[in-house]
Parts: structure tokens; sequence; C-alpha cells
């Protein structure tokens, strides 16, 4: 009989928040697999739990997948966690949730906190409806670009950043949302937690004339209003959508995405269908293959 494999949400920063389930898991397991061992080894010591620890980082993760699955195919409980909050949101995990499923080995979550949500219900904007994106591209154009891909979402966006890509991030929702009222949550739940809202533009003015903040930071978009989502829909009819499209996909096709995925994105951006949009990538594609030749 196969063993278990326990994905298990840790305190993304008062530990007070850590059900008795997750030392439940930890004492079960052969062995923890987890994003930093040095962190974890800190969870391990505030519970009084001594376990082997292995390391699957994004790096490495892949690579050890298969022979952790063997270990849980033999009958061995292994345990994952991540440095804090839900393995695999944004952080490594479901890469070995997936293999594990495949092969038939049971999976378990242990419910913790979530960064992302958590900001979300602190920052005060609605969230009906919500759309989590992770973290934004490095580059400003790329991110600039991705932002206006999510303009038509009709709920809150939630980003996650790092302190010193903080104010780079803002300053990028200030161009493409000014009008939007902008929650920058940070050290959650920890003893300088804070929460700053104001709209795009004046909260990047906060945070440049502060300076680089410390910790973890999660960034929550208001959804669009009634008027901007009104300017969305002209801008999709307008007549140089054609044109736009064909832009997009010539720049897709560059990046070597696949013409399925083009689709899908494309699809969605521009309000088409998904076969539409598919025989004109394929076409493009035909005809960029013929002119290499």
């Amino acid at each position: 009989m196969s063993g278990c494999l326990y994905m298990v949400g840790t305190p993304i920063g008062n530990l007070g928040d850590m059900s008795p389930r997750v030392a439940e898991a930890f004492r079960a397991a052969d062995a923890i697999c987890c994003e930093d061992t040095r962190v974890t080894s800190k969870l391990l010591a505030h519970l009084g739990i001594s376990k082997t620890l292995i390391r699957c980082d994004e790096n490495v993760i892949v690579q050890r997948a298969p022979e952790l699955v063997d270990r849980l195919l033999a009958g061995e409980t292994l345990a994952f966690a991540s440095d804090a909050g839900m393995p695999s949101v944004s952080d490594p995990g479901q890469v070995l949730v997936d293999a594990a499923r495949d092969a038939g080995v049971e999976v378990q979550v242990i419910p913790g906190p979530s960064a992302c949500v958590t900001a979300l219900v602190a920052s005060g904007i609605s969230c009906e409806h919500f759309f989590f994106e992770g973290f934004l591209p490095r580059k400003h154009g790329e991110r600039v670009r991705r932002l206006s891909e999510l303009a038509c979402v009709p709920g809150a966006l939630l980003f996650y950043e790092s302190p010193h890509r903080a104010a780079a991030s803002l300053q990028a929702i200030a161009q493409v949302f000014p009008k939007r009222r902008v929650a920058l949550c940070r050290e959650l739940t920890k003893l300088h937690e804070e929460v700053l809202r104001d709209k795009a533009p004046a909260l990047l003015e906060t945070v440049l004339a502060r300076g680089e903040m410390r910790g973890e930071m999660v960034i929550v978009v208001a959804p669009p209003d009634s008027d901007e989502m009104a300017g969305i829909a002209v801008q999709v009819d307008a007549p140089d959508q054609q044109e736009l499209l064909a832009e997009d996909i010539a720049c897709a096709l560059e990046a070597d995405e696949p013409a399925s995925a083009i689709a899908k994105r494309l699809s969605q951006k521009y309000s088409l269908r998904k076969r539409e949009v598919y025989a004109r990538v394929l076409v493009m594609q035909e005809e960029r293959d013929a002119a290499a030749r």
C-alpha cells in the first residue's frame, strides 16, 4: 500500500496561526520536503519535532518528484511545506501533487494561512470576485502589457511583490489604472503589519517618499467601475481590433508561444471565439514559416 503526501499550509508570520493538524502531519511524516531547509527547521524546532528535511525548491522539485513518488509508492509518508503560506500558490509544490495524483498516491491538504486571501480581506476592497496573478514580470514594458491584459477582469487583482520591486510595480499599476484604488499590504499577521490604501498614483508617491520598505507584500487593485468597463468595451470593438490582434499574435509567435495558448489568451483579451483566433494564428504561423524558407 502506498503512503500519503501531506501538503502543509504554514503561518505567513504569526506562529499562533498554526493549526494542530500541522504538527500532526509533520510528526506522521517519514521526511519533510521543503522550499528552504533553514526556514522549515526553525518551524520544526518551535514544534519540538526532528525530521529529515529534503530541499525541494523551484530549482530542483521537477527533478526530485519521480524519486519522491517512488518513496510514496513504497509506503512512505511525506510532508511538503513552503517557506510560508499554502504550498503551490506562487510557491513550489504543485509539480509533486500532480505527479502523486497521476501515480494514484493519496494527497491530503492541511489548510493554512494564505497571504493573498488575507490581504484581500485586509484591504477593504470589494472581494466578491478576484483574480490572483502572483508576481508581475520584471521588465517595465512586460509589466504594463500584462496589466493591460488584465484590465477587463471584472474583479479585484492580486499581486505578490518583494520590497525592492514594489515601487516599480506600483508605477506600472498607476500608469495602467490611474483611477483605481490600490492597497499595499505588508508584514501580514506580524508585529508591524501595515495596509496602505489610496488611488494608484497617490499610493505610488507615498511609497516613493518612504523609500524601500521591508517585508513581503501583496498589492490589491480594485475592480474596474462601470465607466472603465464601458471604455474597455469600446476599445475592444474599435475598427483597429484586427490590427492589434495581428500584432499580438506576431509577438507571441516570435516568443515561440504555442498556438493553442495564444488563441486562449487573445480570445479572452479581445472577447473573440477561440477557434477564430486559433485559425488566425495558424495562418500567420504558416506565413511566417514560408517567409523563413
